[in-house]
């Protein structure tokens, strides 16, 4: 059974990579004409932000009394990263990847759940960061429209709907119970109207309401704590921006700060809240029109675009189904 579900994730990884044969085909006539030791400087960067992923991984199970190494959370990030690609479920699916890791290595299920949780709360912090930055660059540039503020408070609103449930259950689990509970009822509600049965389970939420208050019972460390990831995190961001940088460096397309940072900020921000698996085809479309609106010439901004994706989407991909592979042919 075990093999039959890697085989499946497998599949449509190579399914992913068929359906997207064109765009594969474009970014690869597009880097025909870059200098490539730029290129190969945004591959090196992106490599170490693998390593940054893991540490913050490890940082964040430090909070909850977790031991782990750096590049085995690493190889497990990255290998969530290609399950949340090929079977898109919201990020549950990369969760479900650390907790089923957790129970191979011995390691409190429920804790470990909390802690991919967290992870998710705090690397969504650290963006909030950057993407003010941007939010600033575009208001002073005059360039700040509805739909990025829109897509911002979208993200806003799931950081603190994510940060409210995960501190409801550290206080009380029967209020977080409660809460899964009403919120379970109103999905079904909703759904019986067109499946005329239950969607969610009340007694499941009860349940995951025990998982989390049990995982957040590790929490011994101080709030200032969490500083420690979020800075990881910033500079897992930075990273990212260097690889942008060199993709401007490989067309030789003039930049500033404020265009690296808007333009990052707009292209992250809707691969967060795109409702394709890391934005696929929406941050190819609407990253181009951010860097046009600061400045960059659209035919540049797109090969650009085409350049940073293929380092920062198909990169990660293919690492992660290498990874995905390796923690199920080894043993831990």
């Amino acid at each position: 059974m075990k093999k039959f579900i890697v085989a499946i994730v497998l599949f449509l990884g190579i399914a992913v990579v068929v359906l997207s044969f064109s765009e594969l085909e474009t970014i690869l006539k597009t880097l025909q004409h870059a200098h490539l030791r730029y290129f190969f400087l945004a591959v090196s960067l992106q490599t170490v932000w693998f390593i940054v992923l893991g540490r913050m991984y490890r940082e964040t199970y430090h909070l909850l009394n977790l031991d782990e190494t750096t590049i085995t959370l690493s190889k497990i990030a990255t290998a969530a990263n290609f399950i949340n690609v090929v079977a898109p479920t919201g990020g549950v699916g990369g969760i479900a990847l650390f907790a089923a890791e957790a129970k191979r290595r011995g390691h409190p299920i429920g804790r470990v759940t909390v802690a991919a949780a967290l992870f998710l709360l705090l690397d969504q912090a650290a963006f909030l960061i950057v993407l003010a930055l941007g939010l600033i660059v575009l208001f002073r540039r005059n360039d700040l429209n509805a739909g990025e503020i829109t897509a911002s408070l979208i993200l806003l609103a799931i950081a603190v709907t994510s940060a409210t449930v995960l501190y409801i259950g550290y206080r009380s689990e029967q209020k977080l119970g409660d809460l899964l509970g009403k919120m379970a009822r109103l999905v079904n509600r909703i759904a019986h109207l067109f499946i005329h049965r239950e969607y969610l389970s009340e007694a499941r939420a009860h349940e995951f309401a025990h998982e989390i208050s049990d995982g957040l019972s590790g929490l011994t460390e101080k709030p200032v704590s969490l500083l420690r990831p979020i800075l990881w995190g910033l500079l897992d961001k930075a990273l990212l921006m260097g690889v942008l940088i060199s993709s401007f460096l490989s067309f030789e397309v003039p930049f500033s700060a404020g265009t690296i940072i808007a333009g990052f900020a707009m292209g992250y921000l809707f691969l967060i809240v795109s409702p394709t698996p890391s934005g696929i085809g929406i941050v190819e479309g609407i990253m181009p029109i951010a860097l046009t609106s600061l400045r960059v010439d659209y035919s540049q901004a797109v090969v650009i675009t085409l350049s940073y994706r293929a380092v920062t989407f198909w990169y990660p991909l293919a690492a992660g189904a290498w990874a995905f592979r390796s923690l199920h042919t080894k043993e831990p």
